[in-house]
């Protein structure tokens, strides 16, 4: 059997990360939104150390095991850090070199391994008395030293000398604490100063009987992933919750930190905290720059220019029920209002012809007003069924709180099986009028979750589609028995495709056909938008079609091992890259079935996970006003000229240069709501 040519994984996802990289060195990005690049890269960095790191340094282990059949790619490892480091050093140079000296020009002065200024030192040092110095917790190192860092916190390695003496002692930043970054205001400019530096600055007033001799900069990331086993006994939720309580308490996979560190400390640092697997890696003085999120300066003209919400239910004079119940609705976010879901949950909750409400929730809102919702639903004696799903990767807490939260007042809570995630983003809402059943719903793309809607691309479709909807409380009766589907579990998905029944096979059929167009000399094109694209059995039929001469558009924000444009395999096929002001999240699947153009929204990108262990939910479009507009947006992004790249057969990120008629797809698509609405 012949392998599937493909690009790996992980250095995808890190020419992904570099893309977000670039877009942080483009002068043409307002300054403030360049800051805001920087974080997400770190950001994202961290995650991958957290997440993907542990899986390379256990495959690189497994596979220098003799007999064993796991091998990992050829200098994987190598190649990831040497992508990194590479990455790495462009982000100072484009911090120091074009940042900060851009954020001077407008009379804000980034501190950045900088001595303060005379004129704000006493304002530093009270700042410092007054509210930092609560919060140091030195930790002197020697043979009975028990102290374990924190995950991704940050501290200071500190030598210290008194008389003969010497000691070294760890030191916190407490940046959970406080802000890290302080501002101060003189003479018309503003002075940003970083937590470390004050902390820094102020040792001898920490240590006032010792000598510094040196200040090193550090910070330990640990494994994240959680073991539920499959087998267990009890609430998963109790469960989950003990094991969030060790998540913090994993194996480092990175060591950070400061050059300079002396090697006999160094080594004691090692064993101290258990080192020996993790990658050792010299930075700069600043970790942690994930926190330029926070940055604290607001200006207007150095931020993107707001975009006015559209609110395309305000049409609506009756109840949302009634609208949906004519015709169906579409909302683009964040270009149009999320309002319009938060609408159809609060009306449902009050609503005395709603009996029961049905809802998948994935990621929650730290103050969900959806949730809000739905406990007033239960307290008006509505039957409310939620599956939340707890093992939403970083969410885990705030999801256990809420669904405790719910379960008190009578909401009935679905935990999916510890093997298996439930993705899917569908709401169901059954209303008796005159005595008979009606259904209203909403199929999504995205979470229902009104934070991450005002910045994630998603389509969230409102539908009275009555064979549709009756397939999704089929889904629900069984998830609600809590079991993993078996060959044997069939559920007569008609109109739907739901991982683990009917998603990769309903895909492939969709593909096929277009093979047998092509193949017969008709016209064949398939166009795909997702956030990640890993799957072999897919990926082998995209090559299979573009080498029957299907025309294949793909726009694959993050993860893409499918390698485009080789002659013979795939050169039919191109795929795009877009990133913009928005994270772009919606998935979008089009085939051309002979210009009659299916259509599927849904939930599920073509990774492993998607496929083989998550309940994912994608669902055609019928109405065909909706369609014409999917189209329309989707052709909008595959024109964009400014904000995507094309990847090469090389993995790298091709800028697309077309001169003039630039088109920038996010703007494009505004624009284009905004007219029609």
């Amino acid at each position: 059997m012949i392998e599937t040519a493909l690009f790996n994984r992980d250095l995808s996802w890190l020419k992904f990360n570099e893309r977000i990289l670039t877009e942080a060195g483009r002068s043409n990005v307002p300054l403030l939104e360049r800051i805001r690049f920087l974080s997400i890269f770190s950001s994202n960095l961290d995650e991958f150390y957290r997440v993907r790191m542990p899986v390379l340094l256990a495959l690189e282990k497994l596979s220098n095991r003799e007999g064993n059949d796991i091998h990992l790619e050829e200098d994987l490892l190598k190649s990831a850090n040497d992508l990194i480091s590479r990455q790495q050093q462009q982000y100072g140079r484009v911090l120091q070199l074009e940042i900060i000296p851009q954020l001077k020009a407008h009379q804000i002065n980034l501190l950045y391994g900088q001595p303060f200024p005379k004129e704000i030192q006493k304002t530093l040092t009270r700042y410092f008395l007054s509210q930092v110095m609560a919060f140091l917790q030195p930790v002197y190192i020697n043979n009975k030293t028990d102290f374990f860092p924190s995950n991704n916190e940050l501290y200071f390695l500190i030598t210290l000398k008194n008389g003969s003496d010497t000691k070294s002692v760890i030191l916190n930043i407490p940046s959970n604490e406080l802000p890290r970054f302080y501002k101060v205001e003189s003479a018309g400019e503003g002075f940003v100063v970083f937590l470390d530096d004050l902390v820094r600055y102020h040792l001898d007033r920490v240590f006032p009987n010792d000598e510094v001799l040196g200040c090193f900069s550090f910070k330990i990331t640990r494994d994240a992933e959680i073991d539920l086993k499959d087998e267990y006994s009890g609430s998963l939720s109790d469960q989950l919750e003990k094991q969030l309580m060790k998540r913090d308490l994993g194996l480092a996979t990175r060591f950070l930190h400061q050059p300079g560190i002396p090697a006999n400390v160094f080594e004691v640092m090692k064993k101290l905290f258990n080192l020996k697997k993790a990658n050792m890696v010299e930075g700069g003085q600043y970790h942690n720059l994930k926190d330029l999120m926070n940055f604290p300066v607001k200006n207007d003209q150095l931020s993107n220019q707001p975009w006015e919400k559209i609110c395309n239910t305000d049409f609506a004079v009756g109840t949302l029920t009634e609208a949906i119940t004519k015709k169906d609705i579409i909302v683009h976010t964040p270009f149009q209002s999320y309002e319009s879901v938060l609408r159809f949950f609060n009306e449902a909750a009050i609503d005395e012809a709603v009996k029961e409400i049905y809802v998948t929730l994935y990621r929650v809102a730290s103050d969900s007003k959806i949730v809000n919702a739905l406990i007033s639903a239960a307290k008006n004696g509505k039957k409310v069924t939620v599956l939340v799903e707890l093992k939403a990767r970083f969410d885990e807490a705030n999801n256990i709180k809420w669904a405790k939260k719910m379960k008190s007042v009578g909401v009935d809570i679905i935990y999916s099986v510890t093997a298996l995630k439930v993705h899917a983003k569908v709401a169901l809402v059954k209303r008796k009028v005159e005595g008979r059943m009606h259904y209203v719903g909403l199929f999504a793309t995205g979470n229902f979750n009104e934070s991450t809607a005002s910045f994630y691309t998603d389509h969230i479709l409102m539908t009275a589609h009555k064979e549709m909807l009756r397939e999704v409380e089929l889904l629900f009766i069984f998830l609600a028995k809590r079991i993993k589907p078996t060959s044997t579990d069939l559920i007569p998905f008609k109109h739907l495709l739901v991982a683990q029944f009917n998603l990769q096979q309903g895909f492939l059929n969709l593909i096929d056909r277009e093979i047998e167009h092509a193949s017969q000399g008709k016209p064949a094109g398939i166009t795909i938008k997702m956030n990640n694209l890993e799957e072999k059995v897919l990926i082998n039929k995209l090559y299979e079609a573009s080498n029957s001469g299907v025309k294949i558009d793909m726009i694959v924000r993050s993860i893409c091992r499918l390698i485009p444009g080789v002659k013979g395999m795939s050169e039919n096929i191109k795929v795009t890259r877009i990133v913009d002001r928005y994270l772009e999240h919606g998935r979008i699947f089009v085939f051309h079935n002979l210009g009659k153009q299916d259509v599927y929204l849904g939930s599920a990108d073509w990774m492993n996970r998607n496929i083989y262990r998550r309940i994912e939910v994608c669902f055609p479009i019928y109405d065909e006003y909706i369609k014409r507009e999917i189209l329309d947006i989707i052709d909008i992004q595959k024109q964009d000229t400014v904000q995507a790249v094309l990847i090469d057969e090389k993995m790298d990120n091709i800028p697309v240069h077309t001169g003039e008629n630039a088109i920038s797809s996010q703007q494009g698509v505004y624009q284009y709501l905004k007219e029609k609405y």
